[in-house]
C-alpha cells in the first residue's frame, strides 16, 4: 500500500499533518515497509542511535531489510512539534521494543527528536535522535 507524504487538506494543521507523517513513517519501519519507509526519508538522512552510532539512510533502510533491526513496538506518545517555514522538529517519549544485532531488548522508553525539511513538496526527516530513558 501505498501512503501519501503530502499534505492534501488544507484544513489539516501543518503540526498535526506532521504528527501523522511521524506516525506513518513509524509503522513503515515497524511493518518493514522499506519501500513506504524511503519516501519518509531524506537522501541525507542520518539516524544518531541510543548507543551513539551514526547510519545513514541507506545503512538504517538495510539494517531494516536485513533484519539486523526488527521493531517490534514503537509505540509514541504526544508528539510536540516546532515549526519555522520549510523546517520542523518534533519530539516526543516512545516505547519500542526491538531486535537488534541478534538480541531482544524488551520494551524500553526512548526520547526521540526527529528533523524534518518540506523538500520539492514533501515533508522528510533528515535528522533523528533517539536517547534511552533510563
Amino acid at each position: 500500500m501505498t501512503r501519501s507524504i503530502h499534505q492534501d487538506s488544507p484544513s489539516t494543521t501543518m503540526a498535526e499533518f506532521l504528527r501523522t507523517t511521524e506516525r506513518e513513517r513509524l509503522r513503515s519501519l515497524v511493518e518493514a515497509d522499506v519501500e513506504v519507509a524511503c519516501q519518509f526519508h531524506a537522501d541525507d538522512f542520518q539516524l544518531i542511535t541510543p548507543n551513539g552510532n551514526s547510519l545513514s539512510k541507506e545503512e538504517y533502510l538495510d539494517s531494516i531489510v536485513s533484519g539486523r533491526i526488527n521493531y517490534l513496538v514503537w509505540e509514541p506518545e504526544t508528539i510536540a512539534v516546532r515549526l519555522h517555514g520549510q523546517m520542523a522538529i518534533i519530539r516526543y517519549q516512545a516505547q519500542i521494543e526491538i531486535i537488534g544485532g541478534g538480541q531482544r531488548r524488551p520494551l524500553r522508553r526512548y526520547w526521540h527528536t526527529d528533523s524534518y525539511e518540506e523538500r520539492n513538496g514533501q515533508w522528510q526527516v533528515v535528522w533523528s535522535q533517539a536517547t534511552e530513558i533510563k
